[in-house]
């Protein structure tokens, strides 16, 4: 049995395979998925699995560089990038944070290796990952 956190095989597998400047999108309930994009759907009821918690577990196995998020995200749920923020800094990471306005976002998010969806249904609580590397 693993010892690391993430115990979700197939997210396991799909960060394992993420190469450097590769994207994984984590989205909320509602955030379009685009059908050519491999979808993990983790959401089991609204709120659950959160978007934070989630996003925590993905990056204690995952280096990030970059962070894209919707502008929309200031005005809309401030509270959910502090968290964003916090969690990266637990991880010791500080990813250049790149936000684009919402439509612009969801066309980005069809360059991802995979969405994430979570339960989470506070707006614009959305991200996508740029990989990074360890050395």
């Amino acid at each position: 049995m693993k010892r690391t956190r993430l115990l979700n095989s197939e997210l396991s597998y799909a960060i394992s395979r993420v190469g450097h400047t590769a994207s994984i999108t984590v989205c909320d309930a509602g955030l379009p998925i685009p059908a050519d994009v491999k979808r993990i759907d983790l959401a089991i009821e609204r709120g659950y699995p959160s978007f934070v918690k989630t996003l925590d577990v993905i990056l204690s196995e995952m280096m990030v560089e970059e962070i894209i998020v919707a502008s929309e995200i200031h005005l809309k749920n401030p509270e959910v990038f502090q968290a964003m923020m916090d969690i990266c800094q637990q991880h010791e990471m500080q990813p250049v944070v790149t936000e684009v306005p919402h439509e612009e976002f969801k066309r980005l998010t069809q360059d991802s290796e995979v969405i994430v969806r979570t339960g989470e249904c506070t707006p614009y609580a959305n991200v996508i990952l740029k990989s990074g590397v360890v050395f």
